[in-house]
């Protein structure tokens, strides 16, 4: 991936439906992943491997991934927070495995139920099983409430760097660099993404998942390209939240981070007027939930060509 090259990657149909109350229906959610792959994007998180009685929006996740994975083209991923997770989601075919874990460890024991000694030793149960049984699947450990918590507020970056030597050591592969209560901003983004390259390899650490709680997404997704971020998570139209972070609002809306990039010269690979069409999906099917974005609201710039 050159420097002008940019992967967005959709969690729409994960962090998204996870934190809101409707659940939509299966075909539908085939019909939303199906229409986000032909817009060009190329890396979707489909939904998470947890118990039914947790999140039953997202109980039919092993029925998405299967369809998913038959999409040419598309990285398939799966946020998984133990091992039992982690095998049903390699099983369903999975390309990609995220492991929430947080650096608040007040965040951890709410969101899944351990303690940072815990989810290391969670993480490197999954590590040794996908290494014992030959499976090709990328492991990445999302280090989320790295910037602060609304719980506990802010978290010391000796704190954060000390966790991703530990997380690589139990083998994840890479870190995914978590802003999950929105309380990043440029700058410490650009200096916490610096440290953290500098301890565990700059090839470690290329993904960003971001939200806009305080209206700071879009800035904190260039300061971090700027940093060498090749790959920024956003949300179709900006749905989404963590339900166990009070506060905790939407993701970047991908069709204002996508109009952001390509006005700027970086290549995604996506249609943004294919994007667009796709809020009428959701529209359609949560018809009581709010969707968000400047861009599809204002339309493209007279004459924009793209």
């Amino acid at each position: 991936m050159n420097n002008k090259q940019i992967l967005v990657s959709e969690v729409g149909p994960r962090d998204g439906l996870q934190s809101i109350d409707s659940i939509l229906p299966t075909e539908i959610k085939k019909q939303w992943i199906l229409a986000l792959a032909n817009a060009g994007i190329q890396e979707i998180e489909v939904g998470s491997f947890v118990p039914k009685s947790l999140i039953p929006q997202l109980a039919d996740t092993a029925e998405i991934v299967k369809y998913a994975i038959t999409i040419p083209n598309l990285t398939v991923a799966a946020l998984v927070p133990n091992l039992k997770g982690a095998i049903n989601a390699i099983k369903s075919g999975a390309h990609k495995i995220s492991i929430p874990f947080s650096t608040s460890e007040t965040h951890s024991i709410k969101n899944v139920n351990k303690n940072h000694k815990q989810m290391i030793e969670e993480i490197k149960k999954i590590s040794d099983y996908i290494l014992e049984n030959n499976h090709n699947t990328h492991l990445e450990v999302a280090l989320a409430t790295a910037f602060g918590c609304s719980i506990i507020g802010e978290i010391p970056e000796d704190l954060v760097i000390s966790l991703a030597e530990q997380i690589m050591k139990a083998g994840s592969k890479e870190i995914v660099l978590s802003d999950t209560t929105g309380y990043g901003d440029p700058s410490k983004v650009r200096k916490l993404v610096r440290k953290l390259k500098a301890t565990i390899g700059d090839s470690k650490l290329n993904s960003i998942h971001l939200h806009n709680t305080r209206g700071l997404g879009l800035a904190n997704a260039f300061a971090a390209i700027e940093e060498g971020i090749t790959i920024i998570d956003s949300s179709i139209s900006g749905i989404g939240g963590c339900p166990f972070a009070p506060g905790a609002s939407g993701n970047i809306v991908t069709e204002d981070l996508v109009f952001m990039l390509d006005a700027m010269g970086f290549d995604t690979g996506i249609d943004l007027d294919k994007l667009f069409s796709i809020r009428d999906i959701l529209s359609k099917a949560l018809p009581d939930e709010p969707l968000y974005g400047y861009t599809a609201n204002a339309g493209l710039p007279l004459g924009y060509k793209h």
